[in-house]
């Protein structure tokens, strides 16, 4: 099955079906042998997220009735040939039989006509997209747009072309088997491009490279992990010894992360979601290190686990992920508005119940992948206002320091939206 194809089926499974790309891509790209096309699939397939609405609109204003049901894969593979058209380089003509050849083979053959002509009609008028509204214009749904005003009223067009660009290449310096610096020099002998970031382990890649062209990453010298979701562990500053708990941990990245500072912590990691959790044991067996790993409801921490409370808890809460939509382009189409209160009712049922199983004196970490303040400052600030033995500890990274938490936003010193706030338990 062409590219094409298989690029109609991965947008139809995240627009239709709600899946997620990071699920929809890889399913499709197992069927693809060639490295090229499947860069190209993936380019097809994270393009269209990044411009939904503009192409949407440029297909439907050229049907006379819109395709339905089954039929639906249909529209989406326009989509893919409509991106053609307007975002490589791919000739015109090329783009246009290949997409009507992708019709054929999605068993489609009473509307490769159809298809044929409505990305010929798009070819010959290569009218400038839509962009008469704000959804058009910045292709970002109206109710995320909104919420960005309210919060960010002279920031909210910065975040959102923040967030339509490509993201960089972090890594994650492993300090139990070297320094950053002796690795920057592997780096340099391979003539591959880096500079430290600041966070202690950070490393910024100039442009994107094959992990297996990385020194030693099989034996775990390094990781991929965003410069802002390194600062977890950082701040969170487990020591050996200490029963450290990390609640929600898939994919792992973080548990990993609090090992190599700690290598002697207890740690356990917990996650609802067992699929992922998979995850989580494959880092962990790649990099050498050893955790409890958990499938449990952070919210119901005595269904699992018997022993005392932690000295310690990184709280990487479930989110709207709205600060790493660079990464992630599908979440503007797969969140809802009523997701943002949802989540924000789970994260403070979460947070509660986490605070009650940490020791007196003991530090918890408050962190999301999320912009909103409903899901963050709010959220910290009425869990202070409730909490009387919870006490806010200033991050030096932030601001200011009468801040409530360090917000990063997408951008921002070349990371991800992140949100970190230090809590710490009377003792």
């Amino acid at each position: 099955m062409n590219v094409r194809a298989l690029a109609a089926k991965a947008v139809f499974d995240v627009l239709e079906r709600g899946i997620s790309l990071s699920v929809a891509l890889p399913e499709q790209q197992q069927h693809v042998e060639n490295g090229k096309d499947k860069a190209l699939l993936a380019e097809i397939c994270y393009g269209i997220m990044r411009h939904l609405p503009q192409l949407d609109k440029c297909v439907s204003d050229c049907l006379s009735k819109p395709f339905k049901g089954k039929q639906r894969i249909i529209h989406q593979l326009l989509i893919v040939g409509c991106y053609q058209l307007y975002f490589t380089r791919i000739p015109a003509h090329a783009a246009v039989s290949e997409t009507a050849e992708a019709c054929r083979q999605l068993k489609f053959n009473g509307l490769v006509k159809v298809v044929n002509g409505v990305l010929r009609n798009i070819e010959r008028k290569k009218a400038p997209l839509c962009d008469s509204v704000d959804t058009l214009k910045y292709n970002t749904p109206a109710w995320f747009i909104k919420r960005l005003q309210q919060a960010y009223p002279t920031q909210w067009q910065q975040i959102i072309e923040q967030s339509h660009q490509r993201p960089p290449m972090w890594l994650r310096n492993n300090q139990q088997q070297q320094t950053r610096e002796n690795f920057l020099a592997k780096l340099s002998a391979e003539s591959i491009d880096a500079q430290s970031g600041a966070g202690e382990d950070a490393i910024l890649l100039a442009k994107p490279t094959d992990v297996n062209a990385l020194p030693d990453f099989a034996s775990g010298s390094v990781s991929v992990q965003d410069g802002a979701a390194q600062w977890a562990a950082s701040l969170l500053a487990p020591q050996n010894g200490e029963v450290v708990l990390d609640a929600c941990a898939a994919p792992g990245g973080k548990t990993c992360h609090l090992l190599e500072i700690a290598p002697e912590v207890q740690l356990t990691a917990v996650d609802f979601d067992e699929k992922r959790l998979e995850r989580v044991q494959q880092n962990l067996d790649r990099l050498k290190l050893k955790a409890q790993v958990i499938h449990g409801d952070a919210a119901d921490i005595p269904s699992w686990w018997q022993g005392d409370k932690f000295d310690r808890i990184l709280l990487d809460a479930p989110c709207s992920a709205t600060g790493v939509i660079r990464r992630h382009p599908d979440i503007k189409w797969l969140r809802k508005n009523q997701d943002i209160e949802e989540l924000a009712a789970l994260q403070q049922q979460i947070l509660q119940h986490c605070w009650q199983w940490l020791k007196p004196g003991g530090t918890l970490l408050y962190a999301t992948c999320s912009i909103l303040p409903q899901e963050n400052r709010d959220q910290v600030s009425a869990f202070l206002a409730s909490t009387p033995d919870a006490k806010l500890v200033a991050i030096e990274q932030q601001p200011e320091a009468e801040d409530i938490g360090w917000q990063i936003l997408p951008g921002q010193d070349d990371m991800d939206g992140f949100y970190y706030a230090r809590l710490v338990k009377a003792i």
